[in-house]
């Protein structure tokens, strides 16, 4: 196993696991192993503690319940070999049995399997599937998959797509791949690319936007991004690829990975993206609808990694699905022509 409980001469050590019902422990003291070197915390505890809610995780970290080698950490901390987690005791009514993902969802996703070799999975997302559970969805792809595969013990998402866009999505089967995944997102070494549909006419040459951004929360608990100086440094350029008088097609190259980064540097700049409706425009979503889109238009369409067993460049590209397609050829726009294959590419290392 990844973590060892261990008991102290002060602390009785009692876990239960997999039983109905509300979800019961002492308090305990976990030793993080190798293998989850790099791994936030936030998605340790979600997965050791199967079945509390993720909302009483993260309360945990926000009040300090939860220590690593004694002190409070944030919920972004990253775990290091031999960090000594005291996690306290719990009691918590509101959790319930975990209950398997749905056949079909499991199915969906396996079928969206576009590329897997011995350290990584590559799913092109269908739009309108979360990447995880949470915020009132109890599965995402990442719990499918593990129904689907439960011989594979280290399925971790690389990344998040937000809940409506669709696309590439990398899933490491190693622990391995996934600190270097982490690390060459953390340097800029993986290089994204989206489609997206945004109002009006973008200016030929493209533009970048450089605003900081900032998480926030409403009264209503949604969360939201605004730009402001003292958010976090994003940077997004956007390429016009083809053009009508209400919108354009354009590719997305974020150069950070923030939060909701593209939907707000798009609206920042006055061109929102279609469909979205968090920071969408109401009266251009309702013209877009007329025309057949039913959800967001933002599509992971190519993503490039070094691959750990060769030092290659390895770079995938996903199509837009077909729904995508039709909005764009109602509009009288040609969508790119995006291939599915998987190419090598030199070494860069």
């Amino acid at each position: 196993m990844a973590c060892t409980p261990e008991t102290t001469r002060s602390e009785a050590v009692t876990v239960i696991e997999g039983r109905p019902g509300p979800l019961r422990t002492g308090a305990r003291t976990i030793r993080v192993e190798p293998d989850r070197q790099g791994q936030r915390i936030d998605n340790f505890l979600i997965t050791a503690l199967k079945g509390l809610p993720r909302s009483r995780v993260y309360q945990m970290l926000r009040r300090g319940e939860v220590r690593v080698n004694g002190g409070r950490v944030k919920q972004h901390y990253r775990l290091q070999p031999g960090d000594r987690l005291r996690i306290p005791p719990l009691i918590d009514d509101t959790a319930r049995p975990v209950r398997a993902p749905p056949e079909a969802l499991a199915a969906r996703i396996e079928a969206a399997i576009i590329y897997e070799d011995a350290s990584l999975l590559v799913v092109n997302k269908p739009g309108g599937v979360a990447v995880h559970g949470g915020s009132g969805r109890v599965h995402g792809v990442i719990e499918a998959l593990r129904a689907a595969r439960p011989g594979e013990r280290h399925l971790e998402l690389v990344h998040r797509l937000d809940r409506d866009t669709s696309g590439a999505l990398l899933v490491a089967k190693k622990r391995s791949l996934l600190r270097q995944l982490h690390a060459d997102l953390r340097e800029g070494r993986v290089d994204k690319r989206y489609l997206a549909l945004v109002r009006g006419l973008l200016p030929i040459a493209g533009t970048t936007v450089r605003a900081p951004l900032k998480k926030n929360t409403i009264r209503s608990g949604e969360r939201v991004v605004r730009a402001g100086r003292d958010g976090k440094p994003a940077e997004t350029a956007f390429v016009p690829l083809a053009r009508c008088r209400e919108a354009t097609l354009c590719e997305a190259r974020p150069t950070t990975g923030r939060t909701h980064q593209i939907r707000v540097h798009a609206t920042e700049i006055d061109h929102p993206i279609a469909g979205d409706p968090k920071y969408g425009n109401r009266d251009f979503n309702r013209a877009m609808r007329d025309v057949g889109l039913n959800r967001m238009f933002l599509h992971a369409s190519a993503v490039e990694i070094v691959s750990p067993d060769t030092g290659n460049r390895l770079q995938i590209r996903v199509p837009l699905d077909q729904a995508l397609v039709s909005v764009l050829h109602a509009l009288g726009l040609e969508p790119p022509k995006t291939g599915r294959s998987l190419q090598r590419k030199g070494r860069k290392r």
